[in-house]
This record gives structure tokens, C-alpha cells and sequence, in this order.
């Protein structure tokens, strides 16, 4: 780190006005003033997703944005958070939008490119050391929060531009192929939905033959398994032959543990998988810890399928590691059919268990086991389930592996940042 040279982030703003800058004051941007359309806004739901401010926004009418023409960012942006959750960072992305609106809980900063690079800034601040910093420097009165003079004043170890570019090209690639992977993902997943929903909801190749039509995507051979007619069930009309089970019946909803009832054994331990890490996809340094000497059945591995039934209500694929299993959560699980089927069967049923939940006259909505009972699945015969299993498992499968590349990436990333950002490896 000898030519890492001392600066403040003052030093490394762009020489032009408002370089620096926080949200409008408080009375100047209400909610009354969001439009469907127009200029984006920033808030706190597009920090903490990444590198890039993302997410759904909010839009201002172009009158209004000139009015708040001072709080405007644009492409290549960093902005930070002031208020809220401190420590998020995230970098104004090109593409779609030329200029967004900065709330009143973030900040901006345009970087002079002669003397830093944004990507390596991002990653710096990105780092455990900066966060430590943001956090015993945030202002403690109410709720933490932190303003411009403390950030512009915030201390920099900064080597010579096309380093810092070095350096972010490295940690860069890592996140480009998460990236990738997450995008990848997405479009295997409205692939799976989209087919469970012609082939289990709205039961396309069935209505297809009713009305004397091949069914689309399918061969000869393979439309012979398929009906060509409906029958009366407890659903309504379902494909003839097929039946209706509850979703308990087609799969084992087990619950977890009260695991503060199983503290660590010495430097033995699992963490702990509560609706957080559900949420957010693996354990970290703030996940609980538990004993392992818990009943297997409430041991996670990669793979399983987890349904937080209480609070936040969400089912998916666990590949964050392996972990103990927390009160709140199921882990689903079938000895007849396959994890596809019951995944999104429960995923199905989502909507009216999040209905369910928010009719409770209590401060944590949840559902019961008798409304796992009274949620219907259509089954099929085994010679169709067997087909579609070829290609929903596979898709299946394809998403299990991405999102543990993207882990391992993540792993690599998070080691290598901080022996970057310390000048150790270049």
C-alpha cells in the first residue's frame, strides 16, 4: 500500500455543482407527488440489491424533477444511504433511465474519474472495515442516521486510478457472473411457472384435445397420455383420470425448532435459518447458531424446500448452506413425488395463504396446518407426472446449480475484498 495515497471523499467528488448531495428537504417530495410515469425515484427499496440501485420505483412528473433539479443523479452514480439501513451503497445504472430523483434518506456522489474509480468505491465501501466506520460514525439521536459533512469528510486509502480500476475489474467479473447466473435463473423460473400453470392450472394439452387440437409442444406419443376430456372434482373440472389430493397429502410440511432451546456445543454449531436468511438466500455472520445434534428431519441442505408459514410468507429453494431449520419454517419434503410438484403446488397456493395470514387478528400473521389440508392440488397419473417430470426437474435442477455457483462466487468475492482493498494481492 505504499502508493495508496490519504483523501476524504470530498476530494474525490467531481468539479461541478451539487457533486455532492443529499435529498430534497422533507415537504418537497411527498408521496402525492409520484406519478405513474416519468422520472424515477431512489429510495431506500432500490439500496440493498446488489451493486446496482434496482428494484420498482416511484416517478415524479418532469415539472417536478426540474424542481428538484439539485437532487438529481444519473448513470454511474454512487448513492448511499443515509437514513434507514446504513451501509447500503449501490451505483445509478445505465439503461432505461438518464437522470433519477434522489430521496430524502439517500445521498450522491458524482466521482471525478481522474481520481477514483466508482466501481472500486463501491467495493471499498462495500468492505467490513468502511462499514464499521459508517456505523460508529453514524449519529445516534433517534433513529442512526448520517449526513452529507460526515460523508464528504469520510476517510479514503486510495491507490492510482487505473489500480483502483484493476482491482474493481476483478471483483467486477465475479459479480458479472452472478449477475448472469441471477438473470439466467429468472427466465428458468418464469419457464417452470409457466409450464406448471399450462400443464397443472390451466390445463392446456387436455383442452386442446377436447376440442379436437394437437396439443401445442407435444409429439403423437406424447399426447396419447394426455385425455381428452374433464370430469367433476372438488377443484371443479379437471382433466379425466386425474384427481385432487391436499397439499399435505402430496407432500411432509415438518416444522422447525425453538433452537434457542439448543444453544452451540463449543465451537460445534449450525447456523440458524429463520424467515431472514430465507429471505435473503444464505446465513452470515448475524445468522443465529444451534447445536448440530438436532433431529436430522430439521437439518436444511441445499436443495430442500423451505416455506416460511409465519410473518413473511415465501416458499423456495434453500442453497445457502446447511443450516438448522427455525420455528416458523416448513421443510417440504415427498417420498412420492417429485420436488418440482410440490414446490410449486405450495407456491400456488401462496396468494391465498398471504390472504389467510393478513385476516389474522394478531401482530404476526401466520397459517394453520388444517389450511395446508384445504389447499388443492390436481394430481395426474403416473405416466404423465413421469413426462413432465423430465423437464421440470431438469429445469429444476439447472437453478439449484446456478445459485450455488453464484454462492461459491459470492465466497471468493467476499474473500478476496478485503485483501484488495488492503493492497495485498496486486
Amino acid at each position: 500500500m505504499n502508493n495508496w495515497g490519504k483523501f476524504v471523499v470530498g476530494d474525490v467528488a467531481a468539479p461541478s455543482r451539487n457533486a455532492l448531495v443529499g435529498g430534497p428537504f422533507g415537504s418537497n417530495l411527498v408521496s402525492r407527488d409520484y406519478v405513474l410515469d416519468g422520472v424515477p425515484v431512489i429510495r431506500g427499496q432500490n439500496m440493498g440489491l446488489g451493486k446496482w440501485v434496482a428494484g420498482d420505483f416511484v416517478f415524479v412528473s418532469e415539472e417536478k424533477a426540474q424542481e428538484l433539479a439539485a437532487n438529481i443523479a444519473r448513470p454511474g452514480d454512487l448513492i448511499f444511504t443515509q437514513r434507514g439501513t446504513l451501509g447500503q451503497v449501490a451505483i445509478v445504472p445505465f439503461g432505461k433511465y438518464d437522470r433519477y430523483i434522489v430521496s430524502q434518506s439517500q445521498m450522491k456522489l458524482t466521482v471525478d474519474p481522474d481520481k477514483a474509480d466508482v466501481h472500486f468505491l463501491y467495493y471499498y465501501f462495500s468492505s467490513s472495515e468502511q462499514q464499521d466506520y459508517i456505523r460508529q460514525n453514524a449519529i445516534q439521536t433517534g433513529v442512526p442516521h448520517t449526513n452529507l459533512t460526515i460523508l464528504r469528510n469520510t476517510p479514503l486509502r486510495l491507490p492510482l486510478p487505473e489500480e483502483q480500476r484493476e482491482i474493481a475489474g476483478i471483483l467486477g467479473a465475479l459479480d458479472d457472473k452472478i449477475e448472469l447466473n441471477r438473470r439466467i435463473n429468472a427466465t428458468l423460473e418464469a419457464t417452470a411457472r409457466a409450464l406448471f400453470q399450462s400443464w397443472f392450472v390451466d390445463f392446456d394439452p387436455v383442452r386442446a384435445k377436447s376440442e379436437g387440437r394437437h396439443p401445442e409442444g407435444l409429439d403423437s406419443e406424447t399426447a396419447v397420455l394426455f385425455p381428452d376430456a374433464f370430469e367433476d372434482s372438488a377443484l371443479g373440472l379437471i382433466p379425466k383420470g386425474w384427481r385432487v389430493e391436499p397439499l399435505d397429502k402430496i407432500a411432509e410440511y415438518q416444522n422447525g425448532l425453538a433452537l434457542q432451546k439448543f444453544p452451540p456445543e463449543g465451537d460445534e454449531f449450525l447456523p440458524v435459518i429463520k424467515i431472514r436468511e430465507l429471505r435473503q438466500g444464505y446465513v452470515d455472520e448475524n445468522s443465529d447458531k444451534a447445536s448440530p445434534n438436532i433431529r436430522e428431519s430439521c437439518i436444511v441442505y441445499d436443495g430442500d424446500v423451505l416455506f416460511s408459514w409465519s410473518g413473511s410468507l415465501l416458499v423456495d429453494l434453500w442453497c445457502g448452506g446447511m443450516g438448522a431449520l427455525n420455528q416458523h419454517l416448513f421443510k417440504v419434503t415427498s417420498e412420492t413425488y417429485p420436488k418440482w410438484f410440490f414446490l410449486y403446488w405450495t407456491h400456488y397456493h401462496l396468494d391465498d395463504f398471504v390472504r389467510v395470514a393478513a385476516d389474522k387478528a394478531t401482530t404476526m400473521g401466520h397459517i394453520q396446518r388444517h389450511h395446508l389440508s384445504s389447499a388443492y392440488t390436481v394430481v395426474p397419473p403416473v405416466d404423465v407426472l413421469t413426462y413432465i417430470d423430465q423437464t421440470m426437474a431438469s429445469l429444476v435442477d439447472k437453478m439449484t446449480q446456478s445459485r450455488l455457483e453464484s454462492r461459491k462466487l459470492a465466497e471468493t468475492r467476499d474473500t478476496l475484498l478485503p485483501l484488495l482493498m488492503a493492497g495485498k494481492l496486486l
